[in-house]
């Protein structure tokens, strides 16, 4: 069924939505979504709410060694199309943020192709492209160098929720600079509220119709002395994901 394409109503939530995919590989064309997160801020920047999960990339999960995900922990997690719906609500009616925003939006463009359902023509706003005018000393534009030039402290990189909330934390340091003009995000915002947003039913892949679950990787916060190894995630499931049929 192809999905429905309904204009953002007047009530609808305005601001950003910050994501990251980690992924089975570099190409949105070969390779798969393994781990997607959105934080979702309002036109303040302020946190208005965080989803995050593991996917099932129906095959092999890539390069363990860059984003710690075994095979073994997508078990049970749900296929993107289980997602889509709850998505496309999150994402409807923001601008969608990343650090190489381009690259994000490649991914989670494909993964909606799959499934037939046309990705928007979005607002979208690059922490890359922010931390270049806004973070001379940064000595990379990588986002690892960008938050430590910023001076945000430790996060877990390359998990997706992790680097997602680090993206949040680096978009407010670049917005509030002096450097950046404030009134320079009041027409995407504008933009991002006026674009029509697909629909989508909720998948039925499950049997007996069970909603999907969301398996989210949790990974603690605050300082970590030099040399210290990160603590490893754990996996956490948040319970069942419902849609409206």
């Amino acid at each position: 069924m192809l999905p429905g394409r309904i204009p953002a109503p007047a009530s609808a939530a305005a601001g950003f939505a910050v994501v990251d995919v980690e992924t089975t590989g570099r190409s949105p064309w070969r390779h798969r979504v393994v781990e997607v997160a959105v934080v979702l801020l309002d036109e303040q920047l302020r946190t208005e709410a965080e989803f995050a999960t593991l996917l099932d990339p129906l095959g092999p999960v890539g390069p363990t060694h860059v984003h710690r995900i075994a095979q073994a922990d997508v078990t049970g997690a749900p296929r993107f199309r289980e997602v889509a719906p709850h998505l496309l609500e999150l994402l409807a009616g923001r601008v969608l943020v990343g650090h190489h925003v381009t690259c994000d939006r490649a991914f989670l463009d494909r993964e909606f192709a799959r499934i037939g359902v046309p990705w928007p023509d979005v607002p979208l706003l690059c922490t890359m492209h922010l931390a270049r005018a806004h973070l001379p000393q940064a000595d990379g534009f990588g986002l690892a160098a960008c938050v430590r030039a910023a001076g945000l402290g430790w996060y877990p990189a390359h998990t997706a929720l992790g680097d997602a909330r680090a993206t949040a934390d680096l978009l407010r340091h670049c917005i509030r600079a002096r450097s950046c003009p404030p009134a320079a995000w009041a027409e995407p915002l504008r933009e991002a509220a006026r674009v029509p947003w697909p629909r989508l039913a909720r998948a039925r892949s499950r049997a007996a119709g069970e909603p999907a679950p969301v398996l989210r990787r949790e990974v603690p916060y605050g300082p970590r002395p030099l040399g210290v190894q990160p603590p490893a995630a754990t996996l956490k499931d948040t319970g069942a994901m419902g849609f409206p049929a």
